[in-house]
């Protein structure tokens, strides 16, 4: 993420203002609190008026404070907005995206690096989380998130439906299969990808609640926080995995991981691009040609 333009005082007040704290503003611009207390002294002794009502519950503005920081608010917002357009004039090869790190992994960086032998000036940062955050996606150029057509904005376009098949190793198979009835998955070791909040993604609960099984994690499953580490799982033949078409398809061509149970397409739910509030050139360029490649 590109470090915000120093400003001075202003941002300074800004972070006062609205967070209400000297001490919760020092900790956010990465300063001391009484650092940021002399600024707005220093604020203060130009104006000749007190901007802020100081307590121990925090600190907030007076009314002349309210004046300034209103001022103040749409002044750094608006630097913010010209550095990053200012940046993205100089940097137009360069293309940030934010993803999963499953997603990343298993189909992203192959791509990109097929897209970087045809655009040998093009210059691509991925940026993964297991989570959903805003405020990164926000930062970048474009996002390749998992969900629900209604989770994104208009400009959001479907890269790869969500098509869900039952992988494991032919060893583990051998030694635990034949699954040809979904009931014998309940009996079997599973590997779960485990994510903060609601999971997105299916999950083995709701796989298997859709053929009538109620079954939750057990014994002898294994849970993992990462999409990477639970493909490295099944390959270790430590369970059976969920498996996303479009992320194993080079295991399941290569034979080091088979399907083994019926796949579930759910048409409303897939990776979407999302393009940032900025796209440039060579962002367009990238995401057209991903597209293209599905």
């Amino acid at each position: 993420m590109q470090r915000p333009l120093d400003i001075g005082w202003l941002r300074i007040f800004e972070a006062v203002g609205r967070l209400g704290s000297l001490t919760r503003a020092a900790n956010e611009l990465g300063l001391t609190q009484p650092a940021v207390t002399y600024q707005i002294k220093r604020v203060e002794d130009q104006l000749g008026v007190s901007l802020l009502h100081r307590s121990q519950g925090g600190s907030r503005l007076t009314d002349a404070g309210e004046i300034l920081f209103e001022a103040v608010k749409t002044s750094v917002e608006s630097i913010d907005k010209a550095a990053r357009d200012t940046r993205r004039t100089t940097q137009d090869h360069a293309v940030r995206i934010f993803t999963d790190f499953g997603f990343a992994a298993f189909w992203l960086m192959p791509r990109v690096t097929d897209f970087r032998r045809l655009h040998p000036e093009a210059e691509v940062h991925i940026i993964a989380s297991q989570g959903l955050d805003d405020a990164m996606a926000r930062e970048t150029d474009a996002a390749m998130l998992f969900g629900a057509a209604d989770n994104f904005p208009d400009t959001a376009r479907l890269l790869i439906p969500e098509r869900v098949v039952p992988v494991c190793t032919p060893g583990f198979l051998e030694r635990y299969g034949p699954f040809d009835d979904p009931a014998k998955f309940a009996r079997a070791p599973l590997l779960h990808l485990e994510v903060a909040g609601k999971s997105r993604w299916l999950t083995w609960e709701s796989w298997l609640a859709d053929h009538g099984i109620d079954r939750k994690p057990a014994q002898g499953d294994l849970g993992l926080n990462t999409y990477g580490f639970v493909i490295q799982a099944a390959l270790a033949e430590q369970g059976v995995a969920l498996g996303w078409r479009g992320l194993v398809d080079h295991h399941l061509e290569q034979g080091s991981l088979v399907a083994v149970g019926r796949e579930v397409a759910r048409a409303d739910r897939g990776y979407w691009v999302v393009p940032g509030a900025s796209v440039s050139n060579t962002t367009t360029t990238l995401l057209d040609w991903l597209i293209n490649e599905t």
